[in-house]
This record gives structure tokens, C-alpha cells and sequence, in this order.
């Protein structure tokens, strides 16, 4: 029988693992070869102009897209056999909220927990809710609530089965400055967690200053891979010109 944990056993200092990983759609090819490799705890985030590929990749990553060549290993697991237990330690947040309008914040939060066999579900979903700035609005339904506390709430749901690692596709969007903060306020407690986080972006300040390792994509390729640590946000204006050929 084969061991699901091979991986996360010879490579445990990474998280995720991706080796030439390729995807195109018919004769587009969206991605050329992207080598990735994430250790615990890291918080990478990713910058490109439209249709660089930043999308495509978080999807192949949340194992909504398989890759054309290349393998994905998430927690030690391959991407290719084992995606089903790979999204019971992933949390994603993109565009589509994946949230019921006609349920309410609590009810949303408890339906996804159910999925996941959350333990001492009420407490989590409570505790979540509070977390994201809802606890006033737990039993009124999504369809009364903003862009930005649908957001918030997307966090929330997201988190409800304590993932390791979280896929976040410009979480940002849409969000007011209130959200953004408490956004913000949300990915730091994740980094110190120790949860890996992949986010892509479009604002290069806020990318910078939340994560602690940046890269801008190109026509499918890594361009640049950096430490946040190494990189102003004027240095980064320049790299990202300089790759992308757009001013941001």
C-alpha cells in the first residue's frame, strides 16, 4: 500500500513543492515552468500584471486546476492522487465568496465546518465570526451584508477547519478600509501561527509589507524571487517595471 506521507517524510522543511509546473488551455500557455518550493510558516506573496498566471497557479495550488506537466506537492502530499486530503489543510479565499446568501453568517459558517467534522463546531463558528469583525450581524443573512463583510466572512469560512496553509487570490478587493485592516490584522496572526500563506496582490506596498517573501510572475515564469526584508517598495516599483513593463 503506498504511503501518502512519503514526501512530507524525506522533505519536511517544505510545505508546499512545486516542480515545473505547466498549464496551458488549448495553445494558450499560461504557465512555463514554475519551481516553487514554501517552508512552514512562510508567507509568500505574488505580483504580475493580468494574465501573467498568478490565478491559474493559486487555482493549481487550491487543487481547482491540475497542471498540464509538473507536480504539486501541498503538506507533503502529491496534488495528482491525493487532492481530497489536501483540501482538508488548505483554506482558500478568491473571488467568488462560496458563501449562501440565503443562510446566515452563523448558518454559512456551520455548513462548511459540518463538511470539515469540525469539533465543538457553535464554539468555532462563534469565535470565527467575532474574529472577522460579524459577531452584530451571526444570525442576519449574506445577502444583507457589503462586498466587505462578505469578504470578511469568506475569511471566516475559510479558516473554519484550521488550516495549515492559505491560498488567498487579492483577498483585498472590494474591502474598505476597516476590512483592509483588520485583514491585515488577520495575516499577521496567521504568520504567527506558523501557517504558509500564498497570497497574490495588486497593491505592491501592502504585498510587501505583509508577507515576508515576495515574486513577480511574468508570461508564466518566476521572474523574480526576493525576502521581503531585502526589498523597499520603491525597489520593488522598479523590479516590477522592469519584468512586467507596467508602473504601479
Amino acid at each position: 500500500m503506498e504511503n501518502k506521507e512519503d514526501k512530507s517524510t524525506s522533505n519536511s522543511d517544505f510545505t508546499i513543492e512545486a516542480e515545473g509546473v505547466t498549464k496551458s488551455f488549448g495553445h494558450h500557455l499560461v504557465l512555463r515552468g514554475i519551481d516553487l518550493k514554501l517552508k512552514r510558516g512562510e508567507f509568500l506573496t505574488i505580483f504580475g500584471r493580468n494574465g501573467a498566471g498568478k490565478t491559474t497557479f493559486l487555482k493549481i495550488l487550491a487543487t481547482l486546476l491540475r497542471p498540464s506537466f509538473g507536480s504539486v506537492y501541498m503538506a507533503g502530499l502529491d496534488l495528482s492522487k491525493n487532492s481530497m486530503d489536501i483540501r482538508r489543510k488548505i483554506g482558500v479565499v478568491s473571488h467568488q465568496t462560496f458563501l449562501y446568501d440565503e443562510l446566515t453568517a452563523y448558518e454559512n459558517i456551520k455548513f462548511y465546518g459540518k463538511m470539515y467534522d469540525v469539533p465543538k463546531l457553535d464554539e468555532r463558528a462563534r469565535e470565527l465570526i467575532a474574529k472577522v469583525g460579524l459577531a452584530s450581524c451571526i444570525h442576519e443573512k449574506v445577502n444583507t451584508f457589503s462586498r466587505g463583510m462578505q469578504q470578511r466572512l469568506t475569511i471566516a469560512r475559510a479558516m473554519v477547519h484550521n488550516p495549515s496553509i492559505l491560498l488567498l487570490d487579492e483577498p483585498e478587493t472590494g474591502l474598505d478600509q476597516y476590512a483592509s485592516a483588520m485583514l491585515q490584522d488577520l495575516l499577521t496572526t496567521f504568520e504567527a501561527e506558523k501557517r504558509t500563506v500564498v497570497m497574490t496582490s495588486h497593491s505592491l506596498e501592502r504585498g510587501l509589507q505583509m508577507g515576508n517573501r515576495v515574486v513577480i510572475l511574468s508570461e508564466g515564469k518566476i521572474a523574480c524571487d526576493v525576502a521581503s526584508k531585502d526589498m523597499s517598495v520603491s525597489g520593488l516599483q522598479e523590479l516590477y517595471q522592469r519584468y512586467t513593463g507596467e508602473e504601479q
